[in-house]
């Protein structure tokens, strides 16, 4: 899915747009938790979450989101000795 595919609105609207126009929505705005991403995509309401103010934050908010849901990403093994998270 391209950037220009998606239309970017925040649920419950993104669902509505999801159902009636058959096409692929992305959630944004006040997503700062990995269980709210998580929940917005497990249950259907988007098929993509965008992160703004989240990653400026915090940079690193993809890997502290898959460690805090209990997923490890694996790093190529000259990278791993430079991991924080």
């Amino acid at each position: 899915m391209s950037h220009q595919e998606a239309l970017s609105i925040t649920p419950p609207f993104t669902t509505a747009i999801r159902t009636e126009a058959n096409i692929p929505t992305a959630a944004v705005g006040l997503i700062t938790e990995p269980e709210q991403a998580e929940h917005i995509i497990t249950t259907g309401e988007a098929d993509a979450v965008f992160l703004a103010r989240a990653m400026l934050r915090n940079p690193r908010w993809a890997l502290m989101a898959s460690e805090k849901l209990g997923h490890r990403i694996d790093w190529a093994l000259p990278l791993e000795r430079g991991r924080t998270v």
